[in-house]
């Protein structure tokens, strides 16, 4: 049973990813990204393993202040463990990828690059999500010749 579980959830995610990735532009990406639904149904898989795959001893060793990484490597070698904290990562990743897809596009950034480098290694797209807005932003004020930050700062003054 924890197989099927581990592989549905990874395959329950991957269309979500192709719609952001593959067909940015197209009304029902936007219309299916928008909705919280999709990670709702995951972090509820999530919750499942949790409650159902932990005994009271790994819980015990998870919430114990003084873990080690040797102590932390010896509970993911369990199957439920491992799944648990599989489906956490999916459900993370997706969440942030969305998070950054639903930001492009409000913003008119280009996100295709940061969405498959947070699909592979999340942080990574989200650090990229965020140097190309930072970017982008700078260039557009510059083309304005920096127009929005004076009216700003006269605002502030005036």
């Amino acid at each position: 049973m924890l197989e099927i579980v581990f592989n549905a959830a990874n395959w329950f995610a991957l269309p979500f990813w192709a719609l952001m990735i593959l067909l940015p532009g197209w009304k029902v990406t936007r219309r299916v990204m928008e909705s919280l639904l999709p990670i709702a149904l995951l972090a509820a898989v999530y919750l499942y393993l949790l409650a159902g795959g932990f005994s009271t001893a790994t819980l015990r060793e998870f919430f114990n202040p003084q873990l080690s990484l040797s102590n932390l490597t010896a509970l993911f070698s369990q199957p439920s463990v491992m799944a648990t904290g599989w489906v956490h990562y999916i459900v993370m990743d997706l969440f942030v990828g969305r998070w950054i897809f639903l930001e492009g596009w409000e913003k008119r950034v280009w996100t295709t690059h940061s969405l498959l480098l947070c699909l592979f290694a999340g942080p990574v797209g989200l650090l990229s999500h965020l140097l190309t807005v930072a970017v982008v932003q700078a260039r557009r004020q510059n083309r304005s010749g920096g127009k929005d930050s004076r009216d700003r700062s006269a605002a502030r003054v005036g």
